[in-house]
């Protein structure tokens, strides 16, 4: 069996441990779609011109944590290297799982692929690949999110990054959804934003948590919405969920990153 591909899905890392069990999840999920899609093409192209069975590429998706891990990414990277390097594979795709550009995906991120190429040397390529909030197909799923509650004005809550130009695909986003956006770390804030939009006439607001897991954060933003439904009785306030590990996020991951 001929083993080709490999990637390595990089999230922040958390003490909260659901974050890991959907890191894992999603990794289960991005590898069976990359194999049904290897698969697919390797029967186009070789099965119909040739008698004998066609090979099935292997796939191998790994995890890591940029941040509290036993092993720094850099060290993890490296520690796989030889594994791979041993079945033939000559390029470690490593894709950021992160929704903004900010200092983790900028700098710390390609920061560590260094380390890691300067100790691989030549045995494995190390490519980097775009980090999630930049695939155009968010827009689609958070659409489908919004319609799936009665409303007459929306918010997107993200953490946020004080890294210059690190919330631009967000308010891109944010645009062609007709949406407020709110931010966990910076200003505006959700509370700021909701009462602005009560002072505007609106009574049902549908709030999206840009994250991509349920963690510490978002728990906290549900209480933040409870409080928030206290103190406007009058108003619908509609919680949606984390992006998640699903499918249609391993399926424009797949798309993504499969060139």
């Amino acid at each position: 069996m001929l083993t080709t591909y490999a990637y390595l899905l990089v999230a922040h890392g958390s003490r909260d441990p659901r974050p890991q069990i959907a890191l894992e999840r999603l990794s289960y999920l991005v590898e069976q779609h990359i194999e049904q899609k290897t698969q697919t093409e390797s029967y186009f192209h070789y099965g119909k011109t040739h008698d004998c069975a066609v090979q099935s590429p292997v796939t191998i998706v790994q995890t890591a944590t940029l941040e509290l891990s036993a092993l720094s990414l850099s060290e993890k990277i490296t520690k796989l290297a030889p594994k791979i390097a041993s079945m033939g594979i000559k390029t470690l795709k490593i894709i950021p799982l992160f929704l903004l550009a900010g200092v983790h995906v900028r700098e710390d991120i390609p920061r560590e692929i260094a380390i890691a190429q300067q100790k691989v040397s030549n045995r494995i390529n190390l490519e980097l690949c775009p980090h999630l909030g930049s695939y155009k197909g968010l827009v689609k799923i958070l659409s489908h999110q919004f319609s799936s509650s009665p409303q007459d004005a929306r918010i997107i809550i993200s953490h946020g990054s004080r890294f210059p130009g690190g919330n631009n695909s967000l308010e891109a986003i944010a645009d062609k959804l007709d949406a407020r956006l709110a931010y966990w770390s910076i200003a505006p804030s959700l509370e700021e934003q909701v009462s602005h939009l009560v002072e505007q006439g609106k009574t049902q607001i549908t709030i999206l948590p840009y994250f991509l897991f349920t963690g510490g954060i978002t728990t906290a933003i549900n209480q933040r919405v409870q409080k928030l439904k206290d103190s406007f009785p009058r108003i619908q306030l509609n919680l949606g969920q984390p992006l998640g590990a699903t499918p249609d996020i391993a399926q424009l991951m797949v798309k993504e990153i499969i060139q």
